[in-house]
């Protein structure tokens, strides 16, 4: 990435007042794991919680456009307070008007972060695409941003980071937290 290209993500990130995520592969490390009933476990990183809980506290909103429907990542979103949860979503592009509308928010205004061949319409339809550092090399190749950790071990924080730093809340957010 060249020096222009980096300024045209950081103002871009700056504009941003929304992230919305896929989950497995990015929220968790994409491994489906089995309990002896059948039923889907799933492992989340604290530092993703984390990130959603600063970005919260910051003001920019977070949602989740899941392929998958699952009763664990319901649990832990609706422990991390996010409002806009969508599951079992496969066209995840037809969300992003009744997600803006209900938001007040244009679709430039908005951030993705992906891994899949399933999130690239929607990446090619917001404001700042982004992907993880284990994403498809072509979702990859269709994002403004990729981050340098995996899906599940930190890549939502990371982002959460960039947009914060980028909005010029990333060091207040910090003085706040390391004061409690």
């Amino acid at each position: 990435m060249n020096q222009g290209d980096r300024v045209d993500v950081f103002t871009r990130a700056g504009k941003v007042k929304m992230l919305l995520c896929d989950v497995d592969g990015v929220f968790t490390d994409g491994g489906l794991y089995y309990d002896s009933r059948g039923q889907i476990c799933k492992r989340f990183h604290v530092h993703d919680g984390f990130g959603v809980k600063l970005a919260q506290k910051a003001g920019l909103k977070v949602g989740i456009i899941s392929g998958l429907d699952s009763t664990a990542v319901r649990a832990r979103m609706e422990e991390l307070g996010i409002e806009e949860y969508h599951a079992g979503y496969r066209n995840k592009k037809e969300l992003l008007p009744g997600i803006c509308s209900r938001n007040s928010l244009l679709p430039e205004q908005m951030a993705y972060l992906g891994d899949d061949w399933v999130d690239g319409p929607l990446l090619s339809r917001v404001g700042l695409p982004m992907a993880v550092a284990n994403a498809q090399p072509d979702v990859q190749a269709m994002c403004l941003w990729v981050s340098t950790l995996e899906g599940g071990k930190g890549a939502v924080r990371e982002a959460v980071n960039f947009i914060l730093s980028a909005r010029g809340d990333l060091e207040q957010a910090r003085q706040e937290w390391l004061s409690l």
